[in-house]
């Protein structure tokens, strides 16, 4: 692999960093959007069952607040729960806007990486070129600046394209996660909406 990196000459290590980089997200991302972990299925009726058993409590809150962005969400609504529908559904769709951010993080970081890789590899294929052309002389070529030409071209593009193109997938694949998962939120807020007005039953 070392030896790879090497014919590939220094315009690879930028590639390198950006893979790097991109491995990290992807890892992260998929920790912390697994559904458990965002909108658990089972929270709005074991808040809704503590709700009408005993209110809304401090330290109810602080424990749902720390639970997960869906808690977050419902949290702001059982803050307003005395307050109008109206009200209460603007305060968490406010918190949902809030939620939806901390859940696209590092996103824009990894769409960059997918957009920016194929560039990466060009810039190495026409450095490569470069040496290539230069690697002739009046009196004959270099064969040894050629093959080494040939390296880092060739070598720059394939690493760039197979930087990007798991890069552009996981990057589709999370906004799409991003956005089932503020959809499923937004529905369990509304449910908690209605069922403390009395227009529902869980």
């Amino acid at each position: 692999m070392f030896s790879i990196i090497q014919a590939a000459g220094w315009p690879i290590w930028p590639i390198i960093l950006a893979s790097v980089l991109a491995v990290g997200i992807i890892g992260e991302r998929l920790w912390s959007l697994r559904r458990s972990k965002v909108s658990p299925r089972d929270l709005l009726p074991r808040v809704l069952q503590e709700y009408r058993r005993s209110g809304v409590h401090t330290d109810t809150l602080t424990r749902l607040q720390e639970h997960s962005p869906l808690g977050q969400v419902l949290v702001a609504g059982l803050k307003n729960i005395d307050s109008p529908r109206e009200a209460m559904k603007e305060s968490i769709e406010e918190a949902g806007r809030v939620a939806a951010h901390e859940l696209e993080r590092y996103l824009t970081t990894l769409g960059t990486i997918a957009s920016l890789s194929p560039l990466m590899g060009l810039f190495g294929t026409l450095i490569g070129m470069i040496e290539i052309f230069g690697s002739g002389t009046p009196t004959g070529g270099n064969p040894i600046q050629l093959a080494h030409g040939i390296s880092v071209a060739l070598y720059n593009a394939a690493f760039g394209i197979l930087v990007a193109i798991p890069s552009i997938v996981f990057y589709r694949y999370f906004r799409a996660k991003v956005d089932e998962l503020v959809l499923e939120m937004e529905l369990q807020a509304l449910k908690l909406v209605e069922v403390v007005h009395g227009e529902r039953r869980i």
